[in-house]
């Protein structure tokens, strides 16, 4: 599957902030390396990556008590 919207280079702010509003993925693939990057666009995307960034200090929090 060929994927046109990762080798555009416009959707991609300072080289790797992913910001297309015509892609409604939430997570579409990195444009280097394997993974996958957030599509600041999407608007449930950025509320998604901010529940993992609340989850992962909470249990920072949690495993330092």
């Amino acid at each position: 599957m060929t994927d046109n919207f990762n080798k555009e280079p416009s959707p991609w702010k300072f080289g790797f902030f992913y910001y297309n509003k015509k892609d409604r993925r939430l997570f579409p693939p990195k444009r280097f390396g394997l993974g996958w990057t957030i599509n600041f666009a999407n608007p449930l995307s950025v509320i998604v990556f901010l529940l993992i960034l609340i989850f992962i200090f909470l249990i920072g929090h949690y495993l330092n008590r």
